[in-house]
C-alpha cells in the first residue's frame, strides 16, 4: 500500500479542523449559513498555514448537498472529489505555472460554461501573485461581473504583490502563523495517531523549529518518524536537524556573556563535533540573543524560540550580567555573520570571529551610564563639575576635545573601540569620539572650545559664537574647521550663509557646486554632523536648508581658518562648470578651479594628428 505523507493525510476536511485559524473559519462558517458568500476571496499569508484547505473547505461547503450549519458532509461524492481535487466543478489553478495571459483568456472563455452537476464552479488559483500584468488585466472584468454561478478564491503569500483593482473586489481574509503550542499539541495528536512515542521536548523542538507553519511542522515530524522508529527523543531531533541541544547552548552563552574566548571556542568545537551544522548553530545563536534582548528588555514572560521554557531563569540570569547594549551589539555581530555566510567556503571561521567578537565586548552599558555623566558636565571618576557657568555652557553637554587618557580606565576605552558600527554612533552621541569624521576645532581667540586639564578634576569652556547678523562667514569658518573627509570638502563650496530665523540656516551653493548640494540631501547623516557642528559653535540646535544660486557659476570659497579668499591665477569663462569629468574630480576630491588654460589651435592639431 502506498504511503501518504503526514501533511496531506491530517489535512483539515472540516472549519474546524482548522488550526489557529478559528476566526477566519467562524467567519465562513456563518456566511454559508446566511447565504452571503461573496463572489471572490482572497486567503493571504504564510506558508503551510492553511490557505488552500480553507479554500477547499469552503468550495465543498458551497457545492455539498447534505452540508449542515456551513460544514460540508465529507461523505457525498462531490466531497470526496473536491478533497482529492478531482471535482469538475472546482478547478485549482497553480498561479506560478498558469501565469501567462493565455490562460486567464482560457479561463475566462470558460467561465461562462455552467457546472456539471454542481450549485457553483469554484476557482482556485494558489500563488495568485505571480500572475503577470497582462493576466490581472485580463482576469479584471471577469472577476468584477462573474455570472452568478462562478466564485474564485484566490491564495498568495505575497499579497502586496497584487494591483489594487484586484485587491479591491475581493473579500480578504489574512492567516496568521500559528501559535508553537498549538503546534505541539497537534502533533501529540498525530504521534498518538501513528502509534509512536514521541519525547513532549521533542516534540516542542519541532514545533519550535516550525516557525508557525503547520506544514513544516508535519513534514518534519515526518521524516522524524521515519528516522527515529518507535520512540523518538531530544537526541534524534538534534541530530536529524542538525542543531545544539539546549543545555549545550546556555552553556555556549554564559560563556560569551562572561568572555571566557578559550572555552567559547572548546564549546563551538565540542558542538561541531557532536553534529551540529554551522549554519544551524549560528540560527540557534541568533534566535538566543533575541531571546536575551527581550529579557533584558523586561518582557519576562514573552515567548523563547531558542530554547525550552525549563531554561528562562538562566536566560533571565545572563540578561542581567550582559546589559542590554551588550546584548544589542551581540545580536548585530551574529546576524551580520548569518549574511555574509550565504555563498561562503569559509563558514566556521566567520562564526568563530562573530563569537570571538562578541568574548571581546566590555560591558557596553557602564559606556552608556559614563557617556551620560559626561552629558552632564560631571569628570569621568569625580563629582560634578561646578566650575562651568551655566550662561556659557553646551547645553547639549560638555564636549571633550582631548583624548581621555588619564580621565578613563583601560577598560573603558576597551569598551570604545569594540562597539560595532552603528551602537558606536549611539552610544557616544554626545561626544566628539561619536564618529572619527568630527574633529577638534581649532583654538581661536572669539570661541575656543573645551580644553581638558590633565592635573585638574574640572573642564572649563569659553563663549561661543553668536548667531548674529554680520557673523555668518566667521560662524561658517568654524564650523568647517569641525568637519573632515567628504563633509568638510563640501562644506567648503558654500558661497553664501543667511539666517532665515531664530534657529534656522540657510546654506548656498552656486550653480557649479550642485553636486555638493545633492551630496548632504542624498546624505542625511552627513547633513546631521554639520547641523551638531552648528549647534556647538553656536550654543544651540540649529537647522540647516540648502539651496542653489543660479546666478553665481564659479566663487572663491573661503579658507577654513577665517582667511581671505583663496586667490584664482586665472578665471574665464569656460565650459568646465558644465564637463560631468570636471564635475565629478569636484566632487570626490573637494577640488575648486582655480585656472583654465586654453590649448593654442595648432597645438590642438598636432594632437590629433599624434593620436590618429
Amino acid at each position: 500500500m502506498e504511503y501518504t505523507v503526514l501533511a496531506r493525510r491530517f489535512r483539515p476536511q472540516l472549519f474546524g479542523e482548522v488550526i489557529g485559524q478559528e476566526n477566519i473559519a467562524q467567519a465562513l462558517r456563518n456566511a454559508i449559513a446566511a447565504n452571503r458568500v461573496a463572489h471572490a476571496y482572497l486567503f493571504t499569508g504564510a506558508r503551510g498555514v492553511g490557505k488552500t484547505s480553507t479554500a477547499r473547505i469552503l468550495a465543498k461547503s458551497l457545492n455539498c448537498p447534505n452540508s449542515s450549519g456551513g460544514d460540508p458532509c465529507n461523505e457525498c461524492d462531490v466531497c470526496q472529489a473536491i478533497s482529492a481535487g478531482s471535482d469538475v466543478d472546482v478547478i485549482e489553478i497553480d498561479g506560478a505555472s498558469n501565469r501567462g495571459i493565455d490562460e486567464i483568456r482560457t479561463l475566462r472563455a470558460n467561465v461562462n460554461i455552467k457546472p456539471m452537476r454542481c450549485r457553483y464552479k469554484i476557482y482556485i488559483i494558489d500563488e495568485v501573485h505571480m500572475l503577470t500584468k497582462e493576466a490581472f488585466n485580463a482576469l479584471l472584468k471577469t472577476l468584477e461581473e462573474p455570472p452568478p454561478n462562478v466564485k474564485f478564491i484566490f491564495c498568495t503569500t505575497d499579497p502586496q504583490k497584487l494591483p489594487d483593482t484586484i485587491l479591491s473586489r475581493c473579500q480578504r481574509f489574512d492567516f496568521g502563523t500559528i501559535a508553537t503550542a498549538t503546534i505541539g499539541r497537534r502533533l501529540a495528536e498525530i504521534a498518538k495517531a501513528e502509534g509512536v512515542e514521541v519525547d513532549s521536548q521533542a516534540v516542542a523542538l519541532v514545533a519550535r523549529r516550525a516557525a508557525g507553519s503547520m506544514r513544516d511542522s508535519q513534514s518534519l515530524f515526518d521524516q522524524l518518524l521515519a528516522f527515529g522508529g518507535q520512540q523518538i527523543g531530544t537526541a534524534d531531533v538534534h541530530r536529524l536537524l542538525g542543531t545544539a541541544p539546549d543545555e549545550r547552548l546556555v552553556e555556549l552563552g554564559q560563556a560569551l556573556v562572561g568572555r571566557e574566548r578559550p572555552r567559547i571556542l572548546e564549546l563551538l568545537e565540542t558542538a561541531l563535533e557532536s553534529g551540529a551544522q554551522i549554519s544551524e548553530l549560528t540560527d540557534q545563536l541568533l534566535a538566543y540573543f533575541r531571546d536575551l534582548m527581550v529579557l533584558a528588555s523586561g518582557a519576562t514572560q514573552a515567548h523563547l524560540i531558542s530554547v525550552a521554557d525549563e531554561q528562562r531563569p538562566g536566560l533571565a540570569a545572563q540578561a542581567r550580567e550582559a546589559g542590554l547594549q551588550t546584548i544589542l551589539a551581540a545580536l548585530q555581530i551574529i546576524a551580520e555573520t548569518k549574511h555574509r555566510m550565504k555563498g561562503a567556503t569559509f563558514a566556521r571561521v566567520l562564526l568563530e570571529l562573530a563569537l570571538i567578537r562578541i568574548g571581546s565586548l566590555d560591558q557596553l552599558d557602564d559606556l552608556a551610564e559614563l557617556v551620560g555623566r559626561l552629558r552632564q558636565g560631571e569628570s569621568v571618576g569625580g563629582p560634578p563639575v561646578s566650575s562651568v557657568p551655566r550662561s556659557t555652557a553646551n547645553p547639549q553637554g560638555a564636549k571633550l576635545t582631548g583624548a581621555l587618557s588619564g580621565r578613563r580606565s583601560p577598560d573603558s576605552a576597551n569598551s570604545i573601540n569594540t562597539i560595532p558600527g552603528s551602537l558606536a554612533q549611539e552610544s557616544l552621541a554626545a561626544s566628539p569620539r561619536e564618529n572619527p569624521g568630527l574633529q577638534p576645532p581649532e583654538p581661536r581667540s572669539e570661541a575656543p572650545t573645551l580644553e581638558i586639564n590633565q592635573d585638574s578634576e574640572t573642564v572649563e569652556q569659553t563663549e561661543t559664537i553668536p548667531l548674529d547678523v554680520g557673523r555668518e562667514s566667521e560662524i561658517l569658518s568654524q564650523v568647517i574647521s569641525l568637519l573632515s573627509d567628504m563633509a568638510k570638502s563640501h562644506a567648503k563650496n558654500v558661497c553664501r550663509t543667511a539666517i532665515l530665523g531664530p534657529n534656522t540656516l540657510v546654506l548656498t551653493f552656486p550653480k557649479s557646486y550642485h553636486l555638493s548640494k545633492q551630496y548632504f540631501e542624498r546624505s542625511p547623516e552627513q547633513l546631521k554632523r554639520v547641523e551638531k557642528a552648528f549647534e556647538r559653535v553656536v550654543g544651540r540646535p540649529i537647522r540647516i536648508n540648502l539651496a542653489v544660486d543660479e546666478s553665481i557659476p564659479n566663487p572663491r570659497p573661503a579658507e577654513p581658518g577665517g582667511g581671505s579668499p583663496v586667490e584664482e591665477v586665472e578665471q574665464k569663462p569656460s565650459d568646465s562648470d558644465r564637463d560631468p569629468l570636471v564635475q565629478r574630480a569636484i566632487s570626490v576630491f573637494g577640488a575648486t578651479v582655480i585656472k583654465v588654460e586654453s590649448v593654442p589651435a595648432g597645438q590642438r592639431s598636432l594632437d590629433v594628428e599624434r593620436k590618429g
